[in-house]
């Protein structure tokens, strides 16, 4: 499905998020404009779909596949 499409996609840009690590939000827009100019978009589908997690415009890792 679509859906399944955007996760897996999500899932490859959250590989770019360090587990652990606090990102300001222009850093968070800076990494995700390397992909597509709609850096917003992308930053809202990784938080909806639990990806990134947002407080006081700080994201961090909160899911995706992780390297063992």
């Amino acid at each position: 499905s679509k859906h399944a499409k955007l996760l897996v996609v999500l899932d490859h840009l959250a590989q770019r998020f360090e587990p652990g690590r606090r990102y300001p939000e222009p850093e968070v827009n800076a990494i995700l404009e390397r992909f597509h100019p709609d850096f917003a978009a992308l930053r809202r589908y990784l938080v909806e779909n639990q990806f990134l997690t947002r407080e006081s415009a700080v994201y961090w890792r909160s899911g995706g596949t992780f390297d063992v």
